[in-house]
């Protein structure tokens, strides 16, 4: 079982490394360092839900549902406009304020509603977990092969979230200059916006 996990984990590794919404609101958080590790949590959380629900069974929802497919999709459109609006204004105006320590603790609820919205709403996330890793796992002999697979690819999340995290803490300091802020805000912004256009095409082709 021990191939199985290790094939688990290099598939979520290859799956998770491209920079995508998910990496990019982790890696802004740990720069902030205002609920990196909380932030990283709640991904990983919310990556062990859609794993265990592609490779168990998921994959044969989201084939049968066209139409799901399609509200999450433009969905995740209009919410990646609307952040990657919100980095690139951030990085024209060079708004790199972290606000009082109260003003902090009030943002909390946003950050973990804005966390779910980069998650959940990412048709790419469906794509990955519930059509590749869904199909492959259920290629897999036996339940226990698919659990250590999923276990595999869990892992890959675990490591990848909280490394990202205290990595982009560690890096602070250098990372929070106003000329820093801008270009990581413009990177952000343009990646935002290259998913969001790359997943209109998509819904449009699909009709």
């Amino acid at each position: 079982m021990l191939s199985v996990y290790l094939q688990g984990l290099a598939l979520g590794a290859a799956l998770i490394l491209p920079l995508g919404p998910q990496n990019a609101f982790v890696m802004n958080q740990g720069i902030k360092r205002h609920y990196h590790l909380m932030t990283a949590g709640l991904c990983t959380l919310s990556d062990i839900a859609l794993i265990c629900g592609g490779i168990f069974g998921g994959s044969a929802l989201l084939s049968q549902s066209p139409i799901l497919l399609m509200l999450i999709t433009w969905a995740g459109v209009a919410f990646l406009l609307w952040y990657g609006w919100g980095a690139l204004r951030s990085a024209w105006l060079g708004d790199v304020t972290l606000g009082t320590e109260a003003a902090m603790k009030q943002g909390r609820w946003r950050i973990i509603a804005t966390m779910l919205a980069v998650t959940w709403l990412n048709p790419h996330v469906y794509l990955d977990t519930f059509v590749v890793l869904g199909s492959l796992g259920s290629q897999l002999p036996s339940t226990e092969a698919r659990q250590w697979f999923a276990l595999g690819t869990v892992s890959a999340s675990i490591i990848w979230f909280f490394g990202l995290a205290l990595l982009a803490a560690w890096l602070s300091p250098r990372l929070r200059t106003v000329r820093a802020q801008r270009i990581i805000n413009l990177l952000v912004g343009g990646v935002m916006w290259f998913i969001a256009i790359q997943l209109a095409r998509q819904g449009i082709a699909a009709f």
